[in-house]
């Protein structure tokens, strides 16, 4: 990859972990033989962005410029680009570039990267900037990805509410997809959120009866507003134990660690449950529940660059989008907050020409 410089282009980056963001100006690379340049024009803001740029998983490289879910317009191509033109709508997920080469990557789930670095994530990724900084992402006017990574943004999705399913609805689809959720199947959707409100629309359009879990009675008619047939409220025991057994597919979307060991009540002989929200430890799991019903407990993240411009185009098709608020990047610290407690209803997304 090339490391000469194009522009200067700006941005908003957290310094150390208890900084706000900031405005801050990075290089971007001229585009190499297969890159394509994009000016960014909206960047959905996400619960992982609040962890990384918090150093909530302890590893993160400042300074960092989040951003990870990221719509724009091509501004320019290397020259053997044959996927983009300029003046293409287009978008950039959670990850830019992967070994490509390991029996993951070869597989097509470049998420899973086993090479060195595993896959290289669109901000603090591992690849060098000149200055010796990681990758910056999407809170920032423009960005440089090789085009294998860049994703086609349907005609038919609005720009500012496509943003988000970059990363939201790949995250929710890819374990529905690789668990072959569908027609017939009964699915609770944990956490009513900027992850879980989009779960809940996909898997209603993927045929399934969905049942939305949440421990917030003002979030019911919205949950139901998006496709839930019923709303179980996790703080009601007595409406636990009216569903218990009666689904087959639980997504946990919550984004903290929590006790699932309530939700495991709730599932069918083999059922499944998946957490996509939650990457810290837990607190310990009941296992003799799981065994008494030969449950399966695990996790999934995101999704590859297939399943990612799959779910844009059925998205696309079946008119879904993300329930958003357009801020500008001055609100960018109190947006933060606002996600943390839990007040945003559903996604923030920034308006990039106000950086």
């Amino acid at each position: 990859m090339s490391t000469s410089v194009k522009t200067r282009a700006k941005s908003y980056a957290a310094r150390n972990k208890s900084a706000k963001l900031e405005p801050f100006a990075i290089d971007r690379r001229d585009p190499g033989p297969h890159d394509v340049a994009i000016d960014i024009e909206f960047c959905g803001l996400c619960h992982s962005d609040i962890h990384q740029a918090r150093d909530e998983w302890g590893n993160t490289v400042w300074p960092c410029v989040p951003g990870h879910e990221i719509v724009g317009t091509v501004a320019d191509i290397g020259p053997h680009v044959t996927k983009f033109k300029k003046g293409d709508i287009v978008g950039v997920g959670c990850m830019v570039d992967s070994c490509r080469q390991c029996e993951a990557c070869r597989s097509g789930d470049e998420q899973y990267c086993e090479g060195r670095h595993g896959a290289l994530l669109t901000y603090n990724g591992w690849m060098k900037n000149p200055d010796g900084t990681k990758t910056f992402g999407g809170y920032s006017d423009s960005i440089v990805v090789n085009e294998d990574f860049v994703l086609r943004i349907p005609d038919a999705l609005d720009r500012k509410a496509a943003a988000p399913l970059l990363c939201s609805a790949v995250t929710v689809y890819s374990p529905m997809k690789h668990f072959k959720i569908g027609s017939g199947d009964t699915v609770g959707i944990v956490g009513i959120g900027g992850l879980g409100h989009i779960a809940i629309k996909i898997a209603k359009a993927l045929g399934a009866n969905v049942i939305a879990i949440t421990r917030s009675r003002e979030k019911a008619e919205d949950a139901k507003r998006f496709g839930a047939s019923r709303v179980i409220v996790s703080t009601d025991e007595e409406a636990m134990k009216a569903h218990a057994a009666s689904l087959d597919y639980i997504l946990s979307t919550i984004p903290e660690p929590h006790d699932v060991n309530p939700y495991v009540t709730l599932l069918k002989r083999d059922g499944r449950i998946t957490l996509v929200g939650v990457l810290a430890p837990l607190p310990s799991v009941e296992n003799m529940a799981l065994a008494a019903s030969r449950i399966s407990l695990g996790g999934s993240m995101i999704g590859s660059i297939a399943e990612t411009q799959d779910i844009l185009d059925f998205c696309g098709e079946h008119g879904i989008a993300s329930e958003v608020e357009v801020i500008s990047m001055e609100r960018v610290n109190e947006a933060m907050d606002a996600v943390v407690s839990g007040t945003v209803r559903y996604r923030y997304v920034i308006d990039a020409s106000t950086v």
